[in-house]
């Protein structure tokens, strides 16, 4: 198999190259042959939407998805709309970014209340799944791993997030597997064929031992101890055949030079995954 044809369903995620705008991202990839990118709407609006996805389209560069939308979770009614709102507008710009995913994450924990987060956010899903409808996007709850419970999503593992797939019902609702997140699981593989017809996206990087930072502490490909293969496996044997990202959140990696960086995500890429 040609180098050509074992990247064609690799795509950047935006934030692995954190220094770039949106056009270097895209000129990045395309000069890569990276066929796809994931776009993130904080970078998105530096460009401008307009702007973004006429880069996209003139580089002959796919958008794989856009993230993020979610959070729902909030202490008052208000807020809760606003952020409701705000997820009408992350749908409005993945149709234009002609991506079909909109990737959630789900939101944290006001006022300690954990169960009741969680009922937030499925019901913010489901006030979302019309309008998602209208526009052809669907929405990929990702769940984070349990040390992000608090701020960024109550939505820690693959049983939960194939629970409300399962619950809301809905062909606009899917989940997104992030490797960073759910390797750990002892169900994951379980899970990832529980999840057969609705995985809408599959994220890969790895673990560092130790971590270097919460946030910040994701590795390249092949620098820890996740079996990145075997998953790859798994979410295909589910089913899912569409663009794999590549989403590292690392300080090191984001000092380094972006092109560098591309190719060796193409090298690990093709080792790893």
């Amino acid at each position: 198999m040609s180098n050509a044809a074992s990247l064609s369903r690799l795509s950047l995620n935006q934030y692995t190259t954190r220094r770039w705008s949106v056009a270097q991202a895209i000129d990045g990839c395309a000069r890569a042959g990276i066929p796809a990118i994931g776009l993130w709407r904080d970078l998105v609006a530096q460009t401008s939407l307009e702007n973004s996805a006429k880069l996209a389209r003139d580089a002959g560069v796919q958008v794989s998805s856009l993230c993020r939308g979610g959070m729902f979770p909030a202490a008052t009614a208000e807020e809760r709309r606003r952020h409701i709102e705000d997820n009408r507008r992350a749908i409005d710009e993945a149709a234009a970014l002609n991506t079909n995913v909109l990737v959630l994450v789900c939101g944290g924990i006001p006022e300690r209340d954990i169960v009741g987060a969680r009922q937030m956010v499925a019901d913010g899903i489901a006030e979302i799944i019309p309008y998602a409808a209208e526009r052809g996007i669907r929405l990929g709850i990702e769940p984070l791993h349990p040390m992000f419970a608090a701020d960024r999503s109550v939505i820690t593992t693959l049983a939960e997030a194939n629970e409300l797939v399962e619950w809301l019902q809905s062909p606009q609702v899917g989940i997104i597997i992030d490797v960073y997140h759910v390797w750990w699981d002892p169900a994951v593989e379980k899970e990832i064929k529980r999840a057969h017809g609705h995985i809408l996206g599959f994220h890969v990087n790895d673990w560092l031992v130790p971590p270097p930072d919460v946030l910040l502490g994701r590795g390249m490909m092949g620098d820890g101890v996740i079996e990145l293969r075997r998953l790859r496996t798994a979410v295909e044997t589910a089913g899912y055949d569409d663009f794999i990202e590549v989403e590292i959140f690392n300080q090191h990696i984001w000092d380094m030079p972006g092109d560098a960086v591309l190719e060796l995500i193409k090298q690990r890429y093709l080792e790893y995954v």
